[in-house]
């Protein structure tokens, strides 16, 4: 009869192990659990809040170019890869308590800045891009927080607790971009010093609400996890770390989630840009702030909706049956990119969320696959590096869009979903799981 759960483990965790039920406390974890999430929710609005101010730039005096937009919006994709490979090795050395409450803290610099900014229109462009740079702090964390939830489970869990940290924590994509077209309407309590905007039909406007709005939440997130949270020893220096890279299942569930989650991401900031480009020079051209946050929103919910299952049935399965349905949606959303009348419009929404919605399947599956894959303390590396590579998907997104042009993008999408179903059935559905590393 094994021993009650928590009976051997030490007061400051020194012994965690959740693979031993003595030596793990299910309450730590679920607690520990709901604070990163909530941090992540809001690191994640932080991020996305760019994509949902931008849109307005110009309504109060920005006067801004359509490629100029495009690199406003993509920028923090840039930052978000590359603070994501910082925030990979951090885990380790810093531990779960200072890495989520300092991490919280950093957000206040993009959300104060966007606050400020968007009430100046003669801000230089090289200011603005600084600032989406900044907000890229947000989909950094990411790579610091799922590596460090991924302690604190058993490996039986993993796939429900990273499912559901990553899932809820995507909505904080949508939610930035479902309440800024309200919160930009109204002044807020308490800022009545803050004299609201004046958009191009002389109305007035509170666009600076975007960025201000998340600033109570941000200092209540830092607060809790300074609180709650303590560290548990899985501890690595920056050399132990970089074994990962040898490996070629890395590499693998890279290519697997730059499908599923870089396009997620990457559609998530560009959707509205998208339906304005090839929907807004129609009559009764539909209200791309309305339709923006309804992917991110499915996509998310089937993520964090996914986990438990494929702790049930294996992450691989759940991966190959989204990159197909992934696939589909991007050939289906290829006959609707050059419109002839506005009613088209509903076919090339339907073909969006079809994406959006199998890629919650995939990234759920990869988010299994990888804690099984590899070693605990592999698996939060694996983790953190290919959240990394995946979290440039705005920008290359934005990037692609603007220069190849949209059709080849999904051309280019379509292939991309080609490739990774060969991968994941070879790998994964048709030889089963591999032994961890």
């Amino acid at each position: 009869m094994s021993a009650p759960t928590g009976s051997a483990l030490k007061p400051d965790l020194s012994n965690w192990d959740p693979e031993i039920d003595a030596t793990w406390d299910p309450k730590r974890a679920w607690g520990t659990l709901a604070i990163t999430t909530y941090a992540m929710f809001i690191g994640f609005a932080t991020w996305y809040v760019v994509s949902a101010v931008a849109p307005r730039l110009n309504d109060v005096g920005f006067g801004l170019e359509p490629q100029q937009l495009y690199w406003i919006v993509a920028v923090p994709g840039l930052s978000a890869g590359l603070l994501r490979m910082v925030f990979m090795f951090l885990p380790p050395i810093l531990g779960s308590r200072t890495l989520v409450t300092l991490s919280s803290l950093l957000l206040l610099v993009p959300l104060l800045g966007w606050t400020f900014v968007v009430r100046d229109n003669s801000t230089p462009f090289w200011v603005l891009l600084a600032l989406a740079f900044a907000a890229g702090v947000g989909g950094g964390t990411f790579s610091g927080f799922m590596p460090s939830t991924s302690y604190f489970f058993p490996k039986r869990l993993a796939g429900t607790a990273l499912g559901l940290q990553a899932g809820l924590g995507n909505f904080g994509i949508s939610f930035v971009q479902l309440i800024t077209p309200w919160i930009v309407g109204f002044g807020l309590f308490g800022t009545a010093a803050l004299a609201p905007e004046v958009d191009r039909d002389g109305g007035l406007v509170w666009l600076h609400n975007g960025g201000l709005v998340l600033v109570p939440w941000v200092l209540l997130a830092a607060a809790a996890a300074w609180i709650y949270i303590r560290r548990v020893p899985v501890t690595a220096d920056f050399r132990e770390q970089m074994d990962i890279f040898r490996l070629k299942h890395t590499w693998i569930q890279t290519t697997l989630y730059v499908m599923g989650f870089g396009l997620f991401s990457g559609l998530a900031a560009q959707t509205g840009l998208l339906i304005n480009q090839l929907y807004g020079g129609f009559d009764g051209a539909p209200n791309a702030l309305a339709f923006t946050f309804i992917g991110p929103a499915l996509g998310a919910g089937v993520r964090a909706a996914c986990g438990p299952l494929c702790d049930r049935f294996g992450g691989g399965i759940f991966t190959l049956i989204g990159a197909i349905g992934m696939l589909g949606g991007c050939v289906a959303t290829l006959f609707f990119l050059a419109p002839t009348d506005v009613s088209q419009f509903w076919g090339f929404l339907t073909g969006i969320l079809v994406i959006f919605f199998f890629s919650g399947l995939v990234n759920a599956g990869t988010f299994k696959q990888m804690p099984t894959i590899f070693s605990r303390r592999q698996a939060g590396g694996a983790i953190g590096w290919t959240a990394s590579v995946a979290a440039f998907g705005p920008f290359f997104v934005g990037v692609l869009l603007s220069t190849i042009g949209v059709v080849p993008f999904f051309a280019w999408s379509t292939f991309l979903c080609a490739v990774c179903i060969a991968l994941t059935w070879w790998y994964y559905v048709r030889r089963g799981a591999p032994v961890p590393s």
